[in-house]
């Protein structure tokens, strides 16, 4: 009975021992870095970083835009305040009457001023008069 005992034992231990070296092949090939699972944390962590600096180039670019948009929307508002006087001015102008069932006429065009002749360059049209204003700019409340 001692000796059944005794082969049975070492049936045992070296089934464990055989378990042993196969689980042993099995954690090296599971932590291998080209192939293993080892492997895929390492390209994760990888993967990781690259997002991380990504999502950093990300947000240094909304902020970018953001103040951008700010400043564009501070312009935008500054130029229809001086639409918004330029037409309260335009309120103030006289009105020409014409006289009734009649289609006012064209009126000649006011002389304007041109810039002084330059010599012709090829491509370049010469024949654009520059008009000048003698008027200032005055501010006047929209209200």
């Amino acid at each position: 009975m001692q000796m059944i005992s005794d082969i049975l034992l070492a049936a045992g231990a070296l089934g464990a021992a055989i378990y042993c070296i196969v689980l042993a092949r099995r954690l090296k090939r599971f932590n291998n870095l080209q192939h293993g699972m080892g492997g895929a944390v390492a390209v994760l962590s990888a993967q990781v970083d690259d997002m991380t600096r990504t999502l950093q180039k990300a947000q240094r670019a909304a902020v970018t835009s953001s103040v951008n948009l700010a400043s564009l929307t501070e312009r935008a508002e500054d130029v229809a305040k001086r639409l918004e006087l330029m037409l309260a001015a335009m309120h103030d102008l006289p009105e020409e009457s014409a006289q009734e069932g009649a289609r006012p006429e064209a009126a000649p065009a006011p002389a304007t001023e041109t810039a002084p002749e330059r010599e012709e360059e090829p491509g370049q049209a010469t024949d654009i008069p520059v008009f000048l204003s003698n008027r200032k700019p005055r501010m006047e409340a929209a209200e």
